[in-house]
């Protein structure tokens, strides 16, 4: 069985001055080897003053910093397994997450010091003997990672672990109910990792930008761990902010950014859009939820070759690759499978592969894929089957070529008098429509036609055409059987703690039979 690795210890040996991190704030630069050294204080200070041993649970509530890239990399050093919290979820739903976990340490930053305040009365979080301040501590009796200078930077001394050996609890969206923990292991990272750098032809001399919330498997393996394993660098950044992503591009920082739909379309709302120089990044990627194809030709009309990724926390997250030169060939594509990953179409039946062109459930198999749900031996049995394929939920479709395009979810798919409808095509068609900012579309319930469609629409500008005016705009783009029946607009769309849009919230609001 693959032994687990130090993984700074073997990059510091091999590029010990190569700049691992940049502090997007402070414009803090830390080589492999400082971090390291850091990594290294951090993992005895959690072993001899925390207590933290191997298969301990660490849990984290904050925001990106290099504090909190520090203790995920000592729980690799230690066994210690991560539980990354989502700042965004209610006191309830982290009480639960922390029930479901059991961690033994928690750590904070010092913006959810008043979350903190209210976990530390809950039973659901018991088992958390020691809270850790990050910075200023809201009780006294808690410790403050600084704590940890007073330890050596020599190497730690790593238990054995092989590759099965949990590192991250990384939990899903949970738009349907609590969120599940996917198990992220050594292996599955590495082979994630693995997959990227050989598939997607990272190197050292490449630097991402990391303004994605580090609780979401994103933010810590499309770009984060693979550039650590090829001798990168990332930028660090608290979060999503517009400017600085614009800063950063504009001074040639960075080369890499990955971002969800979201991000991209304020972005292009954004003055400074049609300003600033694009011409230095090598790669710019979508993830997380189908892009709409304006997002794509306005990135292709400033000559970048945006594209859009697919992974899932439960697998990698990065499953495929489009090539360069088929990125406007074939628009809106995910492309091929990674090195070492497998994939295949379920009809959506149940019977056999669909045919070319064919949309069916996503199935993926390879060693970067979760070995199942912490806790939860049922979801587990549920979404992995007996050959090892994990049934994504993800309705995708293949070409004559083998490249796979991502139409949706299977859960957002809905029959509209006995046909089809793919969310993820109308919402493409009306992020094209100059008056509107953003788009969402679900199936509600239909007493005619079973179902019908809705779109939830955020406008922008000055124009304020009213829903009969959009319908027969789409009317001209899409068959009619596609085109939503009702058209809601709203001031923002509701969206998950990933940056997802939350469907489940807009068909609460508006799902009423028609």
């Amino acid at each position: 069985m693959t032994q687990a690795v130090d993984w700074l210890r073997r990059r510091a040996d091999l590029s010990p001055e190569q700049v691992a991190l940049v502090d997007a704030g402070s414009g803090e630069r830390r080589s492999y080897r400082d971090w390291n050294q850091e990594v290294d204080r951090t993992a005895w200070w959690l072993h001899e003053a925390l207590a933290l041993r191997q298969g301990d649970r660490l849990a984290v509530l904050a925001s990106n910093s290099f504090a909190y890239l520090d203790l995920w990399f000592a729980c690799n050093k230690t066994g210690a397994v991560l539980q990354n919290l989502n700042w965004r979820l209610s006191v309830d739903e982290l009480a639960a997450l922390i029930a479901d976990a059991t961690p033994a340490v928690l750590c904070y930053s010092a913006e959810f010091g008043d979350v903190v305040r209210q976990l530390m009365g809950r039973p659901e979080c018991r088992t958390v003997v020691r809270w850790v301040a990050m910075e200023q501590p809201v009780d006294e009796g808690h410790h403050v990672l600084g704590q940890r200078d007073a330890h050596p930077d020599e190497p730690f001394a790593m238990p054995p672990m092989t590759h099965d050996a949990p590192w991250v609890i990384c939990y899903t969206g949970g738009t349907t109910g609590l969120p599940k923990g996917a198990i992220l292991t050594h292996g599955t990272v590495t082979w994630n990792a693995v997959n990227t750098v050989m598939s997607w032809g990272i190197g050292p001399e490449d630097t991402a930008i990391l303004n994605a919330p580090l609780f979401h498997t994103g933010a810590l393996n499309v770009f984060t761990s693979p550039l650590i394993q090829a001798g990168g660098c990332s930028i660090v950044c608290r979060g999503f902010d517009p400017d600085q992503v614009f800063d950063l591009v504009e001074q040639g920082a960075a080369n890499l950014f990955f971002g969800v739909p979201t991000m991209f379309t304020v972005l292009q709302n954004h003055p400074r859009w049609h300003a600033v120089d694009f011409s230095r990044l090598k790669l710019v990627i979508s993830g997380g939820a189908p892009c709409p194809m304006p997002v794509f030709q306005r990135f292709w009309e400033r000559g970048v070759d945006f594209k859009t990724g697919y992974g899932l926390t439960e697998a990698g997250p990065n499953t495929f690759w489009l090539p360069p030169e088929q990125v406007r060939r074939k628009p809106g594509a995910v492309g091929y499978p990674l090195f070492h990953v497998d994939v295949r179409l379920r009809a959506l039946d149940g019977e056999g592969e669909p045919p070319v062109g064919e949309a069916g459930e996503l199935l993926i198999r390879g060693p970067h894929r979760t070995p199942g749900y912490w806790n939860n031996p049922e979801a587990t049995a549920g979404a992995i089957d007996a050959e090892g394929w994990l049934h994504t939920g993800d309705l995708a479709s293949r070409d004559a070529d083998g490249a796979y395009t991502v139409v949706g979810r299977v859960k957002d798919m809905y029959i509209s008098g006995g046909e089809n409808v793919y969310p993820a095509e109308i919402e493409s068609v009306l992020h094209a429509h100059p008056a509107i900012a953003e788009a969402a579309v679900f199936g509600i319930p239909d007493d005619t036609w079973g179902e019908v469609g809705c779109a939830a629409v955020v406008l922008r500008g000055t124009e304020r055409p009213d829903g009969e005016t959009l319908r027969a705009w789409l009317k001209e783009r899409l068959a009619g059987y596609k085109v939503p029946r009702r058209v809601e607009f709203i001031d923002s769309l509701p969206t998950t703690g990933a940056g997802k849009v939350d469907k489940r919230t807009l068909r609460q609001r508006y799902g009423s039979r028609g």
